[in-house]
């Protein structure tokens, strides 16, 4: 099998780098986490990159920085059932395939995604961020 196309909307397993963690001078995230695709686009070289949102379960100091993804949501993408918002005051930008997607245990490239947000969530978090 093969990665599957980064659309707008789709909610991969991933490696991702917080600001904080960034500025602290690290290169890679601690932790594998769902993020939500927010664009995809090719650049001047034709290469793909992709910009993410990260998924947490820490509850928005303010709640304009984060969408919450409803839990019939969470249920059908096959996440966990504690409360997760997707962050809309960062992303992650990174070349389609890289290396910091991560494939479910035993499984192969399309393990990636977990599937797709609704679109109308989808558009709350594009409109915010």
């Amino acid at each position: 099998m093969s990665f599957p196309a980064p659309q707008p909307g789709l909610v991969i397993r991933y490696s991702y780098l917080w600001a904080r963690e960034r500025d602290a001078g690290r290169d890679e995230g601690v932790k594998d986490r769902p993020c939500a695709v927010l664009l995809a686009t090719r650049d001047e070289e034709g290469d793909l990159k992709v910009i993410v949102l990260p998924v947490t379960h820490a509850r928005p100091l303010d709640t304009e920085s984060a969408v919450e993804i409803p839990a019939a949501t969470k249920r059908r993408l096959g996440l966990d059932e504690d409360q997760s918002w997707i962050v809309v005051t960062e992303c992650n930008v990174f070349a389609w395939p890289g290396p910091d997607l991560r494939f479910a245990r035993g499984q192969g490239p399309e393990s990636v995604a977990y599937g797709l947000l609704p679109a109308r969530l989808f558009e709350m978090v594009r409109e915010r961020f």
